[in-house]
Parts: C-alpha cells; sequence; structure tokens
C-alpha cells in the first residue's frame, strides 16, 4: 500500500492510499484458499472445487471484501505511525471507483480533521471557593410548614356554611356540549380543591360560595389547546351537584406527621430535613465552583479546534435553544436553524473545554464503572413510566445514547479530579447569597 499526503492545513488531513492490483489479488486468492476447504459445491466433493470455479462463484464479493479490509488495515496502520486521532469518522472515497475494473489499481482518498494537541494545565494554579450554607432553623421549619399543608385533611364545614378558595368540594358533574354529554365528564363523589387549577379555567371560580345540597350550572370554554381535539376550543355546560364542603386541615407538627414521612419523631423529621436541606445546598454550590472552575480552564488554555465538531456543536446549540422557545413544536419539521455568533463562541468553549477535560481524565485514567452506567440507566429509566423495559432496551443497543449517560458521569469525575488539586477555600454563606451565586450563572 502506497500512502501520500495531500492535505495537511492546521488540523485538516487528506491522504491517497494507493493500493497495487496485485496485492488485491493475492488477498483475494488468500482468502479463497482459505475457505476452499469447506466449500461443496454440485459436482464436486467438499473442499475439491477448483479455484477458478470459485473464483467465478464468488470473487467479486470476497474481491470487495479484501478491498475493504486493505484499506480499513492502512488507515488504522497509517493513524498509529502517525499518532493522529480523528475528531470524527475519516472521509473515505475511492477515485476511481465507476472505472475501476479487476486488474486496476484501487486508489482511495481519506480525509479527516486531526484532534489538536493539547497543553498540560498547572491544576495546582486553580484557585476555587467551596460555599457552604448550614440548615438554619427558619428553612427547617418553612419546609416541617410545607410538609404539614401536603398532608393536610379536610372536615366538613357546619352545614349551610359556603365555600371558600381553598376549601374541598365534594360534587357529582356531568358535562354537555352542544346540548349532547361526552365522554370523560362524567364523575361522581369527586373532591375537588378549590384554587387548585386540576380542572379547566374558570370552572373551580364557579364553585366558590357554594352550599352542601346546592345543584349549581357551570359554564366554561375549553382550551383551544386542549388535549382533546373535539373538545379544544368548544364551550361546555357542567350540571354539578355539590355533596359537602369541607375546610383544610393542616396536619399536627407532632410525632404523628414525623411517622408519616418515615422518621421516628419530630425531632428525627427535622433532622431529615435539615440533611435534605444541605444536600441541595451543596449541589448548588458544586455548580457554582464547577462554573468557576470551567472558565479559569477556558481563560488557561487555547488551543485550534476541529471546525467540524465547532459546527456541530454551535448547531445543537442553536435547534436545542430554537425548540426552547418554541416549546409547541415537539417535532423537527421546520426551517434549517442558523446558527449565531453567539453560538458558534459557546460552541467553541464547549467544545474547547469538552477536548481539554477528556485528555485530564485519560491521563489520569478516569473511568465509569459498570455499576455507575447501571444507577445512570435507572434513574434515566425513571422519566419513561411503563416502558422502562424497551429504554433499557434502547439503551443497549445504542452506542450514542449509552455515551450520552456516560459523557456527563466522565465529566463530573474529572472535575472532582481538578478540584482536588486545585487551591480550594471554603467560605460560609446564606442561603440567600447561594442563590444570588446561582441566579448569576444564567446571566453568563
Amino acid at each position: 500500500m502506497q500512502v501520500k499526503e495531500t492535505q495537511n492545513d492546521g488540523l485538516k488531513r487528506g491522504y491517497q492510499f494507493t493500493l497495487p492490483a496485485a496485492d488485491l489479488a493475492a488477498a483475494v486468492d488468500a482468502k479463497l484458499k482459505e475457505a476452499q476447504p469447506e466449500v461443496e459445491m454440485k459436482g464436486f466433493r467438499k473442499g475439491k472445487v477448483p479455484m477458478a470455479m470459485l473464483k467465478k462463484q464468488f470473487g467479486p464479493r470476497i474481491m470487495g471484501e479484501a478491498m475493504q479490509d486493505a484499506i480499513d488495515g492502512a488507515l488504522r496502520d497509517h493513524l498509529e505511525q502517525s499518532g493522529d486521532r480523528p475528531a470524527t469518522q475519516p472521509k473515505v472515497e475511492m477515485e476511481n471507483g465507476e472505472g475501476w475494473k479487476e486488474g486496476d489499481d484501487v486508489v482511495v482518498n481519506v480525509t479527516y480533521e486531526t484532534l489538536p494537541s493539547i497543553p498540560e494545565v498547572d491544576l495546582s494554579a486553580l484557585t476555587l471557593e467551596k460555599l457552604t450554607v448550614p440548615a438554619e432553623e427558619a428553612a427547617v421549619a418553612e419546609a416541617l410548614q410545607n410538609l404539614a399543608k401536603s398532608a393536610q385533611s379536610f372536615e366538613d364545614r357546619k352545614k349551610g356554611t359556603k365555600s371558600k378558595s381553598g376549601d374541598q368540594v365534594v360534587i357529582d358533574f356531568k358535562g354537555f356540549v352542544d346540548g349532547e354529554a361526552f365522554e370523560g365528564g362524567e364523575a361522581e363523589d369527586y373532591p375537588l380543591v378549590l384554587g387548585s387549577n386540576s380542572f379547566i379555567p374558570g370552572f373551580e371560580d364557579q364553585l366558590v360560595g357554594v352550599k352542601a345540597d346546592e345543584e349549581v350550572k357551570v359554564e366554561v370554554k375549553f382550551p383551544e389547546e386542549y388535549g382533546a381535539p373535539h373538545l379544544a376550543g368548544k364551550d361546555a355546560t357542567f350540571e354539578c351537584k355539590i355533596k359537602a364542603v369541607k375546610a383544610p386541615k393542616e396536619a399536627e407538627l407532632d410525632d404523628e406527621l414525623a411517622k408519616k414521612f418515615g422518621a421516628e419523631d419530630l425531632d428525627g423529621l427535622k433532622k431529615q430535613i435539615g440533611e435534605r436541606l444541605e444536600a441541595e445546598y451543596a449541589g448548588a454550590a458544586r455548580a457554582v465552583m464547577k462554573r468557576s472552575l470551567l472558565d479559569q480552564l477556558d481563560a488557561a488554555v487555547k488551543f485550534d479546534l476541529p471546525p467540524s465538531l465547532v459546527e456541530a456543536e454551535a448547531a445543537q446549540i442553536a435547534h436545542q435553544l430554537w425548540h426552547e422557545e418554541n416549546p409547541e413544536v415537539t417535532d423537527h419539521n421546520h426551517d434549517a436553524i442558523e446558527p449565531t455568533d453567539e453560538h458558534k463562541s459557546l460552541a467553541e468553549r464547549r467544545v474547547r473545554l469538552g477536548l481539554l477535560l477528556a485528555e485530564i481524565g485519560q491521563k489520569a485514567e478516569v473511568t465509569v464503572s459498570d455499576q455507575e452506567m447501571t444507577q445512570a440507566v435507572l434513574r434515566a429509566a425513571r422519566q419513561y413510566p411503563g416502558q422502562e423495559r424497551q429504554f433499557f432496551e434502547f439503551i443497549q443497543q445504542n452506542q450514542a445514547a449509552q455515551q450520552q449517560l456516560r459523557a456527563p458521569i466522565f465529566e463530573d469525575k474529572v472535575v472532582d479530579l481538578i478540584a482536588e488539586k486545585a487551591k480550594v477555600e471554603e467560605k460560609t454563606v446564606t442561603k440567600e447569597e447561594l442563590e444570588k451565586a446561582v441566579e448569576a450563572l444564567d446571566e453568563l
């Protein structure tokens, strides 16, 4: 195999591989001889089929296999010798493909962008601030009150008392559109909390001020974007019978409430809440520290970036942000989205940091264990209730999906590694100060 360089511009590389016809023919003969002992053909004993007949019968297919093996082997040898690491799959084109015939040399053009040489970073020169927030009594008390509200019960109001927002009304109802009852518009003994916005807009408002044993007609209009197309935008009437009006009653802050949430007593529940709050604060503080770490790395290291990676990342960013701004579009049947300079700048940062973290992690032999991957898959599967099995099968069969789950785990482990080598100063701050620091992340 002859190799000739055709391009060497920045990170772009181009090579022409020439496979002599004699070498290709020898490879075909070798494959046929290897297969000959197992070949059976009418009129011949097993293993006794003449080479000429084998070549006529299987030659074209074997020729294609030999050609592909030779090209793959040549590219593999070239990459090992040159030390190049292609940023994406190399583009391989046969120059004389259309007019090629047996007996001709095979000429192949290979182009790719190589990953850049990434400079060393003095991680000990990084200075990081680790924010810590203790769980204050006021925050624990607020969380306790919220738990009490979530565990609230309802008790009957005095007979004849009118309902208020926040009350629970127990109702029988039947809905009509254009004078006809519709499927799914009927229920009995339905407990509806007024102000919960669990029914279509306007429904609950018309039940404020009702009393038990009353019958009320509720006039509403289904939203234009309602999930059932045959009801969307339609006027509707609901005949409601009020069975009971109940007042909310918050749970008492006592040991019984604690037991409902898995604690032995109220003190145990307070401790659990404090630990949960501090874990939430720690997660937010880590995000702040990680941003600082990445900002410092981005400022400290500059190197050439493969244009194809930057372009692909910019396109992905533009597409993602467009869908966030247009949530009503759930498919990809829309006009092409052209990345802006801002998208390209963000893409350059992401690609640079991704390559840098990958380099640091590789040199430090950072790996993602099978157990960590299993936990990641289980967490992701919770987003698809009832379809967990299909999700597992999809992940098993899809290398790209596996990489999407593995990448953030690997990145976090590399970030932890860098933080261990950097200068870290712990600083105790208030919850409000931490919230401001987190809000600032979105402004950058």
